[in-house]
């Protein structure tokens, strides 16, 4: 939802070597956010960043309270976030938090449903759409994902042909 103060931009991977360095992936391989920001927030905590290296493997980090490989395996599978107004957004970017929770409209007008997340994967994102109790899955893509209106909360679709039309029941 726009205005979310702090956004996930990766988790911690692993520990790396024995002074507490951690190793941190970004959803966005090419961001360089770390590089520029001082603090950082880990599994929800605050922390400062000492030092934070790029490398073909992710982020090198080392943040302040974390001394030791034990220290630092403590954090691996914990998300990263960052405060909102430290990414460098351009005004027509779009964050794929800003879109939960969006209704989903069709070329007619159609609700299709709301967007209750966004699965982030190597090859391609797609939209879990839930309308009731029917999950839909939507690539998320300039070709099928037509307009996107943050202020009045409304995404707006043209499905491929031959998706299925017939809804899947939610997984439980």
């Amino acid at each position: 939802m726009p205005g979310i103060a702090r956004i996930e931009i990766g988790g911690v991977a692993r520990a790396h070597g024995i002074k507490g360095e951690i190793v941190i992936f970004t959803h966005d391989p090419d961001s360089a956010t770390l590089g520029g920001v001082d603090t950082i927030f880990i599994g929800g905590v605050e922390r400062k960043i000492s030092n934070a290296r790029d490398t073909h493997r992710g982020w090198l980090v080392v943040v302040e309270g974390v001394f030791t490989r034990n220290d630092a395996e403590l954090l691996q599978g914990k998300s990263v976030e960052v405060m909102r107004e430290q990414l460098d957004l351009d005004e027509d970017d779009i964050l794929l938090a800003d879109m939960l929770g969006c209704t989903v409209r069709l070329p007619d007008g159609t609700s299709w449903g709301v967007i209750d997340s966004i699965t982030t994967g190597d090859f391609q994102d797609l939209i879990v759409i839930h309308d009731g109790e029917v999950e839909r899955l939507l690539p998320l893509v300039d070709q099928f994902v037509t307009q996107i209106d943050l202020d009045a909360r409304v995404v707006h679709i043209d499905p491929p042909e031959g998706l299925p039309t017939a809804a899947v029941s939610r997984r439980r």
